[in-house]
């Protein structure tokens, strides 16, 4: 059972160079570019509907136990005698999320034929043991069935802590940590210039993004009023450390201007070893100047807490863009997809930046709760989102185009983005394919099992 450490990070922040680091450790040439994808995913007994629990002979545990068991994957805990919430192979890993969902990092990957072999497999893996524990996978946003009650806490420090602080902060935290459920992709950069630029365009167009990628109209086992109750809800779970980052819309933004913002930024915990020091009042600059209770600032905390930072595009060794929906296995390479084709084109990222440009910050940010309700049919500033997304899906399918990176049956990245464009160019949206044909009369479960959400 592995406990991972780095002695480098025990080193004290001394400089602002030691804040600087992990960004500039991570540059690199364009032909080390990778594509990191990960997907979360709800674990439901099959007879009911109900959420698998994280202790028992068919809870999340059990699961992990026989992934590693069967499938070459090695246990993890999060400090020595913990309990393992973990699996790692090679560069990937398996990890829980607060309520018991289950997550794939992919391994970094060139293309994404490999990253969309490398889902098909963990679900092929994981199907074998699901269907001995009578247990199903659902790809949505946000819980379909389960009241929090009925769902577990996974037993990891950070949760414990922001379990009792997020909720001083944001009316819908808890709901953010236990029922929804994402995509997000990771993208690597040349430059603090080219950071910066992707950083800028994939803000500006997130809710684009989260508008395309909706998919959670369901909740306690009825119709939700918003065809993304997942962004609904992410928009009071913590506005210090998430949100949009007007600052980054700027184009003259740095590494420097992320870092202020996140120094100012509450933390959650000092982590030394298997011991917590809960610290939720203070931010991460104080905590540099003055310690906490005879503790100093190390790097390791440094990058903890930067990994505590929920923006919609997140800022750290990659470009972590944030904003979707968790998805059907059928959808779900479509964001990576989406973004591999901007990012990793220069043709189309200046297409993508000169989309974004015509969007103003304050105008975006009114729309949210818009476009968690009506998705492709809200309106931004004149017209409607659908009509932003067209542009944008169309920007990366020319990018994946110029590619030009074959699968064996000799089709291009752009067959990831099939789905999804038949979908935009009928003005709907994953959600609006579920509601259809749903009774409100008759059982959610039923009907919502029959359309096969894994």
């Amino acid at each position: 059972m592995a406990v991972s450490s780095n002695p480098k990070h025990d080193e004290p922040i001394s400089k602002l160079d030691d804040l600087l680091e992990p960004f500039h450790e991570a540059i690199k040439p364009k032909s080390a570019f990778r594509i990191g994808t990960e997907a979360e995913k709800f674990g439901i007994s099959l007879s009911d509907g109900s959420p698998i629990p994280f202790e028992g002979p068919r809870g999340v545990r059990a699961i992990l136990a026989e992934l590693a068991d069967r499938h070459a994957w090695t246990e993890e805990a999060e400090y020595e005698g913990g309990e393992v919430i973990a699996l790692k192979r090679a560069q990937a890993s398996i990890t829980l999320e607060p309520g018991g969902q289950l997550e794939l990092s992919g391994a970094p990957q060139e293309n994404m034929h490999q990253t969309c072999a490398e889902f098909r497999g963990h679900m092929a893996e994981l199907r074998e043991i699901s269907d001995q524990f009578g247990v199903a996978w659902l790809g949505l946003g946000f819980h379909p069935f389960a009241k929090p009650a009925d769902l577990p806490w996974v037993p990891k420090l950070r949760y414990g802590i922001m379990r009792k602080y997020l909720p001083t902060v944001g009316s819908r935290a808890l709901d953010m940590m236990q029922r929804t459920a994402t995509v997000q992709a990771n993208y690597d950069y040349d430059s603090e210039d080219d950071a910066m630029r992707k950083l800028r365009i994939s803000l500006m167009l997130a809710p684009v993004t989260t508008a395309m990628f909706a998919n959670s109209p369901f909740m306690e086992g009825r119709r939700a009023k918003e065809l993304s109750h997942r962004a609904w809800v992410w928009l009071d779970v913590d506005n210090n450390r998430s949100g949009l980052l007007p600052f980054a819309w700027e184009k003259s933004a740095r590494f420097t201007n992320y870092i202020d913002w996140a120094l100012d930024v509450p933390m959650f915990m000092v982590k030394r070893g298997s011991d917590v020091i809960h610290n939720t009042g203070q931010t991460f600059r104080s905590f540099m100047k003055d310690g906490f209770q005879g503790h100093r600032a190390t790097k390791l905390d440094w990058e903890t807490h930067i990994n505590t930072l929920f923006p919609e595009v997140r800022l750290k060794r990659t470009i972590e863009v944030r904003g979707a929906d968790g998805q059907q296995t059928a959808l779900l390479c479509a964001l990576p997809s989406l973004w591999t084709g901007i990012f990793y084109d220069e043709q189309a990222l200046g297409k993508a930046e000169a989309l974004a440009s015509k969007l103003n910050f304050p105008a975006v940010n009114a729309a949210r709760s818009d476009i968690a309700e009506h998705a492709l049919r809200a309106e931004l500033q004149g017209r409607e989102v659908g009509e932003w997304a067209s542009e944008l899906l169309a920007v990366a399918m020319d990018g994946l185009h110029r590619r030009a990176i074959l699968s064996r049956d000799g089709a291009d990245e752009t067959v990831h983005l099939a789905k999804l464009q038949a979908l935009v160019a009928k003005g709907q949206t994953p959600a609006d394919a579920l509601v259809e044909g749903i009774d409100p009369a008759k059982d959610l479960y039923t009907q919502v099992m029959q359309k096969g959400l894994v």
